[in-house]
This record gives C-alpha cells, sequence and structure tokens, in this order.
C-alpha cells in the first residue's frame, strides 16, 4: 500500500469509524496501523471468485427477504458497474467488492443509519476495562462478520489458556498422563489402573469406571483408543489358540503360515508400542505453558493420531481371524482374497503382504502337483484330492476337484488345467510306466522363463502361474498322447474292437457264424467254453483274421454268460477283448459291458440272417418241384414259402445295412478324426464316449428307443420261428421225397398192388403235410405282417434323424405305408 491516495482514503476511513467514539491520536494512529495490515494480508475467501454466482446469491438473498424492489435495484447498478470497468479508473476487481458489500449485509445488525464503528476492544488491549465495556455494548455484534488477525503481542491467548487448563484439571480426577498409560496397558491386552476389560450385557472392551469424574469427551477419546486393544486381544487369542494345535489338521500349512504372517504385523504392532511408551515418559505441557510445545510428549489426541493407522490394520485382521477360524487350505485363502479387492491403497498394501505369505504353500502345492505330479497334502488343505482306488481307475476316479478348497483368483478353467496336468504326469507314471514327462516340465518352466525350485510362485504372480500351467499341459499331454498311440498302439486296437467285437470282419463273422452255429443250437448247459474257444481259433485261421498281429489275436476271447433254464447257445454265447493296461482307462469295465450289449445285438442280427440264409438253402425248390410230390400242390406252397422269405429277406438286408454302414461306419469315421484331433486323454475319453453313444442311440439300443427295440426282437423271433419250422417241414418232405423215388421202381404185379396202396397212403400224408404248412404259413405271414407294421409306424416317431431315413430305406416304395 504505498500509494499516498489509498492511504489518505484509509485515514479517512478509519477517523469517520472512530469518530463516535472521540479517539485519541494513540488510537487513532494504533487503528490506522491494523487496518493498514488487514488490506495487506494476503488471506482471501476460500470460494471461487466467480462475478456472476456472486451477484446472482445477493439478489437471491434480497429477493428471499422481501425486497424485491432492492433486488431489481441491484441488478441494475451492476450492469452500470461491468459497464463502466471498461473505461479508465474502472473497477477492475469486481467479484472482491461483491463479496464485501455481500458480508457486511450479512453481519449487520443496527438499526441507526451512518457506517459503523470500528470495533477496537478486540485489537486494543491497553484500553481499560470500563472503555472497553462500553464500546462492547455500543457494537455488540457489530465486528463478527470480519476476520480479525492479530498476533497477539500482549499474551491473551496465552492467559486464557491458563485459565481454560484450571477449569479442565477441576473437571478431570485423573490426570491424561496416565490415562494414556493405561491406554498403551490396553492396547497390549493388559488391564490398567483405571481401563480395564469388562463385559457388559453380552458387549465386552476395555472401559473407564463410571465412578471417574472426566468429561464425556475424554472418555468418548479413551473408548475409542481401547478399540485396538480390543481387536488385539481377538487377533493374539486366534494365533495362541491356532499355534497350540500345530501340528493338525485343523490349522494346516496354510494356518500355519497365516499365523506366522499375523505375528508379523503383531512385530511392528510391538515396535509402535515401544515408541509411544518412550513418548509417554514426556510431561504433557499444561495450556498456556512454554514447557514441552517442541518435545516429544503424548496425550490423547497424540495418541489417537499415532494409532489410526494401526487401528485399520488391526481392525482388518480382527476381520480375517473372524472369517477364518473354521476355514483351512484353499478356503482359508479364499476368504482372505475376497478382502483384498479394497479402494483403498493402504488396505490394498496390507493384504497383499499377508496373502504372499499365506498363499506360499497354495502355490507350492500347484508346482509340485503340475510339474512333480506329486499331492503334497497332509492336511487336506489342497483343491485337488486323491484316493485309493485300482490302477485301471486311476485316471477315471483317482482325483478329483473339491471346489470348496479353490480360492477365487484361480478361475475353474484354470484349476481344470492344473487338475489334468498332474494327473496325466501320475497316469504316464503308474499306468504307463513312463518317465518321459520330466522332460517335458522341465522344457514348459524353461520355456515360460518359471523356475522349478520350491517357492518359485507365489500370489500376485497369477499371470505367470497360467503360463506355466498352459505350456506343461501341452507338453505333457502331447507326451502322454505319443505314448497311448505309439508305445500302447490305441488305433489298433480300437480296429480291432470294430472288426471283431462289432462284426466288421466279415469272412470272419460268417464263418465263426457257420462253424458254431450247429454247436450253439444245443441248450446252454451243454456247451463247453473251451471248444468254443478252439472253433474261435478256427474261425481265425479260416478268415483274414490270421493275418492281424497276433498280440491282437490273443486279447480276443470267448465268454459265456449267465444263463437260465432253456437258454441255448446262442443265447449266451458273446466275444471279448482285453485291451489291457493302460488302455483299460478308455475300455473300462463298463464300456466293455456296452461293447458286450452291441455285440449281442449285432450277434442276433447275424443269426437271424443266418437263419434266412439258412432256409433258402433248405428249400432247393429244383430238386423239389421234379419229385412225385410236387403233383399235390406243392408248388403252390412253395412259392407261398418264398414269398414270405423275400419279403422277411428284404427287412433283414436292409436293416442290415442300415446298422453296418450308416451307422457303425460312420460313427467310425467321426471317431477316427475327433480321435486324430484329440489333444488330450480326457478328449480321447470324449471321444470315445461319443462314438460308443452314436453307436447305441442309432442301433435302438437306448432307452428311448426301448419299445421300437421289444417290436424290432418280436420280428427276429417270428423269422426265426419260421426258420424252426422251415426246418422240420422240409426234413419232412425230404423224407417223402425218398420213399417216393423208393416206390417208383420196377416191382413185380403182387408188388406193385401192394406198394400202389402204399403210394396211396404216402400222398395223404403229403397233402396233410402241405395242408398244415399251409396253415403255419398263414399263421407265419400274419405274425410277421402285424410285427413289421407295429415296427414300421413307430420308426417315424424316434427323435434320432437316421432313424427317419432308415423307414425311407425300408418303406422305399411306399408299399408298407399304402397297405396300411
Amino acid at each position: 500500500m504505498d500509494d499516498l491516495k489509498t492511504i489518505d482514503l484509509l485515514t479517512e476511513l478509519v477517523s469517520r469509524l472512530l469518530s463516535p467514539t472521540n479517539p485519541s491520536q494513540s488510537d487513532l494512529s494504533r487503528s490506522l496501523s491494523f487496518a493498514t495490515r488487514l488490506l495487506s494480508s494476503r488471506l482471501s475467501p476460500s470460494l471461487s471468485q466467480d462475478e456472476h454466482a456472486m451477484a446472482e446469491s445477493i439478489k437471491r438473498d434480497l429477493a428471499v427477504s422481501g425486497r424485491s424492489s432492492d433486488a431489481l435495484t441491484f441488478a441494475d447498478l451492476h450492469s452500470k458497474l461491468v459497464a463502466r470497468s471498461s473505461l479508465p479508473g474502472g473497477v477492475q476487481n469486481r467479484w472482491a467488492l461483491l463479496y464485501l458489500l455481500k458480508s457486511l449485509s450479512g453481519r449487520r445488525s443496527y438499526s441507526s443509519g451512518g457506517l459503523p464503528s470500528l470495533p477496537l476492544e478486540n485489537y486494543i488491549p491497553n484500553l481499560d476495562s470500563a472503555s472497553q465495556n462500553s464500546t462492547r455494548k455500543k457494537n455488540l455484534g457489530l465486528g463478527s462478520g470480519v476476520l480479525h488477525i492479530s498476533k497477539d503481542p500482549e499474551n491473551v491467548r496465552q492467559n486464557a489458556l491458563r485459565e481454560y487448563s484450571v477449569l479442565v484439571m477441576d473437571d478431570n480426577e485423573v490426570e491424561e498422563s496416565a490415562l494414556v498409560r493405561d491406554v498403551l496397558y490396553a492396547c497390549q491386552g493388559i488391564d490398567g489402573r483405571y481401563v480395564n476389560y469388562r463385559s457388559v450385557n453380552g458387549v465386552d472392551g476395555y472401559d473407564l469406571p463410571d465412578s471417574l469424574t472426566l468429561p464425556r469427551s475424554t472418555r468418548t477419546m479413551v473408548r475409542k483408543l481401547c478399540e485396538i486393544g480390543w481387536l488385539y486381544k481377538k487377533v493374539k487369542g486366534f494365533i495362541d489358540e491356532s499355534t497350540s494345535k500345530i501340528p493338525s489338521e485343523e490349522v494346516g500349512t496354510v494356518g500355519q503360515a497365516f499365523c506366522s504372517a499375523l505375528n508379523d504385523e503383531l512385530t511392528d504392532y510391538y515396535k509402535l508400542l515401544a515408541v509411544l511408551e518412550s513418548h509417554s515418559m514426556n510431561p504433557i505441557p499444561t495450556p498456556g505453558s512454554d514447557s514441552g510445545l517442541h518435545g516429544n510428549y503424548l496425550s490423547l489426541r497424540r495418541l489417537d493420531v499415532w494409532l489410526a493407522e494401526p487401528t485399520v490394520r488391526m481392525r482388518l485382521m480382527a476381520v480375517l481371524v473372524d472369517g477364518c477360524r473354521v476355514l483351512k487350505g484353499g478356503a482359508m485363502v479364499g476368504a482372505i482374497h475376497r478382502h483384498a479387492k479394497h479402494g483403498d491403497p493402504l488396505v490394498q498394501d496390507f493384504m497383499g503382504r499377508l496373502l504372499k505369505r499365506v498363499c506360499s504353500p497354495l502355490f507350492e502345492m500347484v508346482r509340485s502337483w503340475v510339474l512333480e505330479g506329486e499331492l503334497e497334502d497332509i492336511f487336506s488343505e489342497f483343491f485337488i484330492v486323491g484316493q485309493p482306488v485300482k490302477v485301471e481307475s486311476l485316471w477315471q476316479e483317482g482325483y478329483r476337484i473339491e471346489p470348496a478348497m479353490l480360492p477365487s483368483f484361480i478361475s475353474p478353467t484354470l484349476a481344470q488345467r492344473i487338475f489334468r496336468t498332474g494327473k496325466s504326469i501320475n497316469f504316464l507314471r503308474v499306468c504307463c510306466d513312463d518317465s518321459g514327462w520330466a522332460a517335458a516340465a522341465a522344457d514348459a518352466a524353461a520355456h515360460v522363463g518359471t523356475s522349478t525350485s520350491r517357492w518359485g510362485l507365489g500370489y500376485g504372480q497369477i499371470d505367470a502361474l497360467e503360463a506355466l500351467v498352459i505350456e506343461a499341459a501341452k507338453r505333457i499331454d502331447s507326451h502322454l498322447m505319443d505314448v497311448i498311440h505309439k508305445r500302447y498302439r490305441f488305433k489298433d486296437h480300437c480296429l480291432a474292437i470294430k472288426r471283431y467285437l462289432l462284426l466288421g470282419q466279415g469272412d470272419f463273422v460268417q464263418y465263426l457264424m457257420d462253424i458254431v452255429g450247429p454247436e450253439l443250437s444245443e441248450p446252454a448247459n451243454t456247451i463247453s467254453a473251451f471248444q468254443l474257444a478252439g472253433l474261435l481259433e478256427a474261425s481265425i485261421r479260416a478268415s483274414n483274421a490270421q493275418y492281424d498281429d497276433r498280440d491282437i489275436l490273443d486279447r480276443l476271447k470267448v465268454k459265456m454268460m449267465d444263463y437260465s433254464d432253456g437258454d441255448r447257445g446262442w443265447d449266451v454265447f458273446s466275444l471279448e477283448y482285453d485291451a489291457g493296461m493302460p488302455l483299460d482307462t478308455v475300455f473300462t469295465a463298463l464300456v466293455m459291458k456296452r461293447y458286450l450289449k452291441i455285440f449281442n445285438y449285432l450277434w442276433k442280427l447275424k443269426r437271424v440272417e443266418h437263419a434266412l440264409t439258412t432256409i433258402w438253402k433248405t428249400m432247393k425248390p429244383n430238386c423239389i418241384v421234379k419229385s412225385i410230390i410236387a403233383k399235390e400242390g406243392f408248388v403252390s406252397i412253395l412259392r407261398k414259402c418264398q414269398v414270405i422269405w423275400n419279403e422277411m429277406n428284404h427287412f433283414v438286408t436292409n436293416f442290415q445295412d442300415y446298422i453296418m454302414f450308416e451307422v457303425l461306419e460312420v460313427s467310425w469315421a467321426q471317431f477316427y478324426d475327433e480321435m486324430e484331433s484329440s489333444k488330450d486323454l480326457d478328449d480321447l475319453l470324449s471321444a470315445h464316449e461319443r462314438y460308443l453313444e452314436s453307436i447305441v442311440e442309432k442301433s435302438l439300443l437306448g432307452e428311448r428307443s426301448s419299445t421300437l427295440r421289444a417290436s424290432l426282437f418280436g420280428l427276429f423271433e417270428v423269422i426265426l420261428r419260421f426258420r424252426s419250422h422251415a426246418d422240420r417241414w422240409f426234413e419232412r418232405i425230404y423224407e417223402l421225397q425218398s420213399r417216393g423215388k423208393a416206390e417208383s421202381k420196377p416191382k413185380s404185379k403182387e408188388i406193385g398192388q401192394r406198394l400202389e396202396g402204399a403210394g396211396k397212403a404216402m400222398t395223404q400224408l403229403a397233402g396233410e403235410l402241405f395242408h398244415k404248412m399251409g396253415e403255419d404259413l398263414d399263421q407265419i405271414a400274419k405274425d410277421y405282417s402285424n410285427s413289421l407294421d407295429i415296427f414300421i409306424k413307430q420308426l417315424p416317431l424316434q427323435q434320432h434323424v437316421d432313424l427317419k431315413f432308415l423307414f425311407f430305406r425300408l418303406d422305399f416304395t411306399e408299399y408298407y405305408s399304402c397297405r396300411k
């Protein structure tokens, strides 16, 4: 303020403000000095300097107070002020002017006109008390709107603080230093002289006795500070309880790591308490005194600042203790990880530091499982659980994932990869007697740049863990597929099952059917399995099957199923294939049972086809027509028999072609493609399962086709009945034919007359036979027609699309549809 014009204006203003009090020259000088210091101050209100907003605020205040005309006047004046500010000598800092006017209007409470007087009693301590009281009465409330700044040269503040300290000591029965000491004891879980641990109405904690005379603010502060002691007591109790159980399954290695991490945090907490204890030895300065103002003393408020951050950490530890009390292993890690998702950097840093310690045993289990196939889980903490099973069930049942132990930061997809990688290593080691997985695991770790040593991975390295698992899974699964396909010839065994159990080797099946047919027509309890095994070997030597690998042929065996009274050999005969280790992981007992079901179904179909072929051979129409009994109407019976046979053969041939080509071959082609593209054993098992499921569903062996299958078996029974009747008929016909040839030779006259009578009797027997054949044929034709109509009527109702094509194949000319 070096401008003389401004100083003159300020002097005139101060003189006018002090004119009602008749000030002396010294008072005027001090007031001018104060006003100059006030205007020279750099303090400014914490408001944005928005002129338009300030003008609108003033107009709004005037309008709210019912002074609408004044608001309009103010708006007019403000617009004029803005217009003249651009002229030379105009007001530039209009916002400050508006703010001053608003402050004065909000603070004024006098009714008389004129300027308010300057409140000197707040700034001139040398005035006597009488003049101060007089001035305070005249200016009551008028100076409250101005921000006063003073250096307090007469120690008014110090004197007031001394008086305040006397009043405080009168309200406090206990010194603050004693309370600070007791609070520090409570922070360590120890009862002090005044602050004790107590439980009232189910609520426990540290508190002061009600008998002590203390201000409410002090009690509140003590309770707030003692919260950390209550939290410490809970955390320490959990650590001591868990430590007393070590080693046990209830705690486990993850629980031990958790307790160790909590102990480390408490160690830092103890160090802080030691520092605070040393500070508490310094005396607390009394208000108004200069002693100790810059010393390391410890008051309740300073203690509150010191303990703010430790309280947050202790509260977090207490929350974790409550949430993890009944958990262990991966479940405990997952519960702790959920609390790490926090926006506070302090909480994030604390939880990250804690989780690195807690997760180290879990990550070591993952590393050991993925790279070594070892399940180092003494206390059942890992999310992969092993169980004792037979060797052939190792892959399917030996291990499983425990969802409750899976931490949330490990995704289900990653968990499945981890699970399969270790399982592949164990399968190679136990079932395949292979050690090539070790090199594959080492190469995977080297490829991703991860150490294979213990404790090489930890929390926060999920990306590195996932990269390691993916690379290890890819290499180990690739090695496993090579072992399965090349060393154990999985494809060759699948092809052998298709050729022998699914009857794909035509010449072998036909020869086997011919050679074992007479034997299987006997009762089941009279058939020798050793004799059938010899016939099987003969069938192999007589067909192209003899050129197959001897190792594969040795696995093919005869199996006699359980039989009951009345069963024939056809009902209990079957073949089985022993794939051996480790392929019995794919060809399990349950899978081979399904293959057996398919074999029995196809064997029954082959038996029906064989029966029709036998009937055709038995008829020999040329030989029969030339005989003498052909004149007795046998030609019409034979024609009817051939018509029925043709209809049956049409159905069986088309149905067998459907099974062999549209079911077995198509399913095999799809399975072969999927087998070639399988990346791991699970993919191979899934492809084989789909292969079997496709055959079962398309062949009417599924649950949804049970009714249709029953109709099909009814047709088979009618065809076999036709074959049985045909055998008896033609056996009798050939017998009559042989007798007729013998009687047709030239004899003596007497003998000729006698033979003529016998011929008439034979002709009568032939007529009765033909009549009986006609009746039986009519009944068989009727039963077959009814069964076939039922079967064809049910085909369009099936859900599988291939079965609808079967209907199209059987009824290509719509003969059966028109017959309906």
